[in-house]
């Protein structure tokens, strides 16, 4: 009998596993782990679950141990910069040309102030750019344009080409991006206003996330009616009241949480729901948080993008709201180096 021939030349062997590890691994979508590891091949979860566990399962393994708590990535949903910890984001970008930074999605800016600018110079510019452009993250279109012509356009687009959108309710009402076919599961809204009920169950109805950026007065009201109404929050850095300091989706949780807490009410479940919001929240808001790859949660094949913070105790969710330092942000696999400082 002849013998089986061995593997293939050219074969890549496969990624050696780095088993990461913590006294505490918050997954998201599931509970937390004490004495938890994530192991990572590549840029993937190979497996998530108790340390002794992850040394059995890949004994071959590098192990690296973490103080503090290991956290899926945080995702920013309206990007004003990068701050530590965050994995990925939506950022609105003037030039494709330009480095992106972190994986997510850019957005490329439409802000034609008519219908006749937009036909006349914007629109072929932009087809353009997304036929030819070469670039290693997705791109979406951010329609910051005021007029509901080029708006509805942009909509036709962005179905045309399979591309997300991202709006900000500050230039438009629910209503109106409703009007001009814009809302769905396609796009995310940065919202840096209070909503009427009638707006927060356009925006359930039509399956579209809510990214709450910071804004004065504190909304509070306005978040605890979206999570109890049942929308989908995720959290974004981008607000008018940040005055282009940059934070993490962390920070905007903690100040919600804040403001809660100096009203005296109690919402049970809110440290979670928030720290979901900052991680889950925002990968739903870049259509990143399903298959293979995908972020803002911890399980085996999902990308490697996690955060590693200074924060333990008998509750992680308040833990990490209580603003810890970030130890370490580790984004396909790879340790990655703090942002630059401002």
């Amino acid at each position: 009998m002849r013998k089986r021939a061995g593997p293939s030349l050219g074969r890549r062997a496969p990624a050696p596993v780095v088993i990461h590890s913590a006294p505490l691994v918050l997954p998201i979508c599931a509970e937390p782990i004490r004495d938890g590891a994530v192991a990572v091949m590549g840029d993937r979860v190979a497996g998530v679950g108790p340390r002794a566990e992850q040394l059995s399962s890949f004994p071959a393994a590098r192990e690296v141990r973490w103080a503090g708590m290991i956290v899926a990535g945080l995702v920013d949903a309206c990007s004003a910069g990068v701050a530590p910890g965050v994995t990925a984001r939506a950022g609105v970008v003037s030039d494709l040309t330009d480095p992106p930074g972190l994986p997510g999605i850019s957005y490329v800016e439409v802000s034609s102030a008519s219908e006749e600018e937009w036909e006349a110079r914007e629109r072929d510019a932009v087809i353009t750019a997304l036929r030819e452009i070469e670039r290693p993250c997705a791109v979406g279109l951010a329609a910051r344009t005021r007029d509901p012509q080029v708006l509805e356009d942009v909509a036709v687009l962005a179905r045309t080409f399979g591309l997300r959108l991202l709006v900000d309710l500050g230039r438009h009402s629910p209503a109106a991006l409703d009007e001009a076919g814009v809302l769905g599961t396609l796009c995310h809204v940065a919202c840096a206003r209070p909503l009427d009920p009638g707006e927060r169950k356009l925006l359930r109805l039509r399956r579209t996330v809510v990214a709450l950026c910071p804004w004065e007065p504190s909304p509070v009201g306005d978040v605890l009616a979206l999570f109890d109404e049942g929308n989908v929050i995720a959290l974004g850095t981008g607000g008018p009241a940040l005055d282009g300091a940059v934070v993490s989706p962390l920070e905007v949780a903690g100040a919600i949480r804040r403001r809660v807490r100096e009203l005296g009410l109690r919402p049970r479940g809110l440290d979670r729901r928030l720290v979901e919001a900052a991680t889950m929240g925002g990968a739903t808001a870049l259509g990143m948080d399903r298959g293979a790859g995908r972020i803002g949660s911890l399980a085996p094949g999902a990308r490697a993008d996690f955060a590693v913070f200074d924060a333990r105790g008998r509750y992680p969710y308040a833990a990490l709201l209580a603003q810890p330092a970030c130890l370490g942000t580790v984004v396909g696999g790879v340790l990655t180096p703090p942002p630059a400082a401002a």
